[in-house]
């Protein structure tokens, strides 16, 4: 009975929710949230900067997050920069005195309190050269501060309370007093930054007998006092101070922690002044991860040319349907991360004149909705935030529905077409959650994801023909030709889209460069066709000797970083491979998995002979060795396992661990073939489920940059604001939608621009050099954007 169910709930999901109608399912909700985001920021009022002053929570004990935007962590050169040669006051009491010190450990965090005071006594100090910092005591708003206001500003309220015992005549004189003063703000804010905190609460149980008057309650009829006044106050039509509510917001859940009732725990001040510097210097500065207070910057000349083509594509489209329909049938992909080429069940039409047209206008649909995720300001972006259950708890969830999906495989080979989509699928699925929950501050779970990244080139390695496939080289053969495209595509569009360099979406160079290595190394003389591999075990070593120089090769790189670095940074080489001016980020990731493919290439290599050899046993249910080394080699394999798991929770820093995963993660990935495939009954079965994100998972990589993620993979999309739950089901689901057609739409380009015929090639392939040359110098002369 349960089987039957289970079967039956499959059916009516299968039936029912078709990957067809999920797309027009998300397309409405797209345009649905665009419309309302659109609207609440037309209609509702305020804007980031507004959002960080007023509003926000906590994620997790210290870790503030701003309403719908992601608040930069400004570091000690950063505030320099930002605040050179400005004044910056602060007026009030003891408690603005500690926010006070809490700015100026931003500027110099290793400056103590008692070293601030010193600082403001003597009035002598390295900071002065940076910044002016000033703090000023007064402790009631009165006639004598208007001599002393300056850029920043705020009135104490609790000590009016305290000196004239919460009467209400202070209330209106307090009123009264701030009236006059509010002129002279707005006078300021034409010169500065004026801003205006509201007033902390206090913890009543603990306050001392001298300040027991100072209740919550006085407290919020001062601060609705002074909101009341600097709203009717306006200079020009509208109120130039601001109102800084936010470290309130952030006080009213830690004042418990507070020693005396009064001042505030560090942490809590922390967030007062990190609030301050983000309103101050994301304007200037424009941090990636920093979304607070940022104006977007307008289209450049690329993104202008880009929009005029995918509107000029939309025109001739329109054209060719007004003239007449054209119909075609999508050719199957091949499968680009494994390197080989799917066999359509039937010869499909040749496409129309329609079919590349429509492809691009729906890739500009796609690209203007990627535009306004991550670089308009429409939707919402918010930080991310580790917990052990935001990672784990997803993961365990997939995992069941992987499960759920289990079905048995057509093949029973090792690694067969059905289990490597499966392990491309749940590698991809572990990776966006990793990302999503900002795992990588976890070291274990770092230090795994590293080895699924390794896990990927490892495939490309093993799925690249050792001589077996010498017939996709040259032309007119086009697979490797059509498999470059199928990978940079989608990156290319967004490089132009989105203004980002190529070695920003780090994973494809990465794929594309020893995509390229393996073939040259196996084009290279002698070429080892799969005849005379099997006339003679002679051409066997020549293989070997090919992948000993593919070794030697790496190691001269791997070895020499100047070599590395004279040869990539050699233009137009050095536009590929080159973030904020810089190679070193493509020296890590390059250097990290430098061994990995040529460990598929061999383990392929070994694979091949061994089957020559008829050593394995790969028919349905049976192990792939006899007993004894089957469970031999099972017991080593999780041995292996287990031990690297253990090793990568023991590291103490990523630096150490990076330092060995090169030469230890081929161990894990060969522990986890191993187990998966000595079993006749394991290799017999796989999940449907993962193997369907497997088939696009390059696409989900790349996707989740701008659409998923936001703000650079720095921060999450917000779609759904106040519901974090809700809003990464929705995200997740427009998501995965977009990938898919994305991954349709390659496809569908691919047959067109890479033609079979050998002339048309040529020419098409002149074409898409001159095209790339003129889009590399025109990214080298347009402005300098920040990279990942």
């Amino acid at each position: 009975m349960a089987v039957l169910a289970y079967s039956l709930g499959k059916r009516i999901i299968n039936q029912h929710f078709t990957i067809k109608n999920a797309k027009l399912i998300s397309l409405a909700l797209v345009i649905s949230l665009l419309v309302f985001h659109t609207a609440s920021r037309y209609y509702g009022g305020g804007d980031s900067c507004e959002w960080l002053l007023s509003r926000g929570r906590y994620l997790g004990e210290n870790v503030w997050q701003p309403y719908g935007c992601i608040m930069h962590k400004y570091k000690s050169n950063e505030a320099k920069t930002c605040l050179a040669e400005k004044r910056v006051a602060f007026v009030g009491d003891s408690r603005i005195r500690q926010l006070f010190y809490s700015f100026i450990k931003i500027i110099a965090p290793e400056q103590r309190e008692e070293g601030i005071k010193v600082i403001m006594r003597t009035n002598t100090s390295d900071l002065r050269v940076f910044v002016k910092n000033d703090f000023l005591w007064y402790p009631e708003a009165n006639n004598s501060m208007k001599e002393r206001l300056s850029s920043w500003i705020r009135v104490s309220i609790a000590w009016s309370i305290k000196l004239h015992s919460g009467s209400r005549e202070a209330l209106q004189q307090y009123k009264v007093n701030l009236t006059a003063i509010a002129v002279h703000l707005q006078r300021l804010a034409d010169h500065g930054e004026v801003y205006w905190m509201l007033q902390d609460p206090v913890n009543e149980e603990v306050l001392s007998e001298n300040r027991k008057m100072i209740t919550n309650q006085q407290l919020d009829l001062y601060n609705e006092a002074a909101t009341e006044v600097l709203s009717n106050s306006k200079r020009n039509g509208s109120s130039r101070v601001k109102l800084l509510a936010a470290s309130r917001q952030a006080a009213l859940g830690t004042i418990a922690q507070s020693d005396d009732g009064l001042h505030m725990p560090e942490s809590t001040r922390d967030v007062g002044a990190m609030v301050l510097m983000n309103s101050v210097c994301n304007k200037l500065l424009k941090p990636i991860d920093g979304s607070c207070c940022q104006t977007k910057p307008p289209p450049n000349l690329l993104q202008k040319l880009a929009a005029c083509f995918f509107l000029g594509s939309a025109l001739v489209l329109l054209v060719l349907h007004l003239l007449g329909n054209n119909h075609h049938r999508r050719p199957v992909p091949p499968d680009v991360e494994s390197l080989e080429e799917k066999k359509p069940v039937t010869a499909a039409a040749p496409p129309g004149p329609k079919a590349p047209f429509l492809a691009v206008c729906k890739m500009g649909i796609i690209m203007g909705y990627f535009y306004l995720c991550d670089r308009a300001d429409v939707f919402m972006k918010e930080q991310k935030f580790y917990t052990h259950s935001t990672f784990f708890i997803p993961l365990i969830c997939i995992f069941v529905l992987g499960v759920f999906y289990s079905e048995n495989s057509k093949e029973t080979k090792l690694l067969n077409r059905d289990q490597t989509d499966e392990w491309k699928g749940w590698m991809q699925l572990v990776i966006l959650i990793y990302h999503m929950s900002g795992a990588s501050a976890f070291i274990p779970v770092y230090m795994h994801v590293r080895v699924l990244v390794a896990g990927y080139l490892f495939q490309t390695g093993y799925g690249s023909p050792v001589w077996d496939k010498y017939r996709y080289f040259g032309l007119p053969s086009v697979f490797p030709l059509q498999v470059l495209f199928r990978l940079n595509f989608l990156v290319v569009v967004l490089c132009v889209v989105m203004d980002r360099p190529y070695q920003f979406y780090y994973f494809v160079p990465l794929v594309t460069f020893w995509f390229v290595i393996i073939y040259g190394t196996l084009v290279m003389w002698p070429q080892i066709l799969q005849k005379k591999a099997n006339s003679s075990g002679m051409w066997h070593l020549v293989v070997l000797i090919k992948l000993l120089g593919l070794l030697l090769f790496i190691c001269c790189f791997a070895f020499s970083q100047r070599l590395f670095e004279n040869v990539f940074s050699v233009w137009p080489i050095s536009e590929l491979f080159e973030l904020n001016g810089s190679i070193h980020e493509w020296w890590f990731r390059w250097k990290l998995d430098r061994f990995v493919m040529i460990h598929g290439m061999v383990f392929a290599f070994i694979y091949l002979v061994l089957q020559k050899r008829q050593v394995l046993s790969e028919g349905k249910g049976e192990a792939l060795f006899s007993g004894k080394i089957s469970n031999l080699l099972l017991f080593f394999s999780v041995v292996f396992f287990i031990t690297y798991s253990i090793w990568a929770s023991s590291c103490k820093t990523k630096t150490e661990c990076n330092e060995m995963h090169p030469y230890i993660s081929v161990f894990q990935i060969l522990a986890f073939i191993l187990i998966r495939n000595i079993p006749g009954y394991a290799r017999s079965i796989y999940s449907s489920f993962f193997a369907w994100f497997g088939k696009i998972s390059l696409e989900l990589f790349i996707c989740q940059y701008h659409i998923w993620l936001a703000a650079d993979t720095k921060g999450v999309l917000v779609l759904i604001p106040g519901n974090p739950s809700l809003n990464i089901m929705v995200s997740t689901f427009i998501f995965v939608c977009v990938a898919h057609e994305v991954s349709l739409i390659t496809n569908d380009l691919a047959q067109v621009v890479i033609p079979k015929d050998s002339v048309a090639l040529l020419k098409r392939l002149g074409t898409m050099g001159l095209l790339s040359m003129a889009v590399l110098l025109l990214a080298r002369n347009s402005h300098p954007t920040p990279g990942m």
